[in-house]
């Protein structure tokens, strides 16, 4: 998928766990797990919005673009 999700990455320069920040955004750890992964379909601008700013990041420090054609 072109999309990737460097949650893992902010979570990490923030020193904050995923226990953490699922209290902080107020979702399950089996959500934040998914979307931490990679494997989340969709993401709520409500939910980026909770997570950014709770990691005190923006929205493009989360999510990044890969042109496949590019990294063959």
């Amino acid at each position: 998928m072109p999309i990737v999700v460097n949650l893992d990455i902010m979570m990490a320069r923030r020193k904050m766990s995923l226990n953490e920040l699922s209290q902080r955004v107020d979702l399950t750890l089996a959500n934040l797990s998914i979307l931490k992964t990679g494997k989340a379909k969709a993401i709520r601008f409500s939910t980026l919005e909770a997570i950014c700013k709770a990691l005190e990041c923006q929205p493009a420090d989360i999510l990044e673009y890969i042109n496949e054609k590019e990294s063959e």
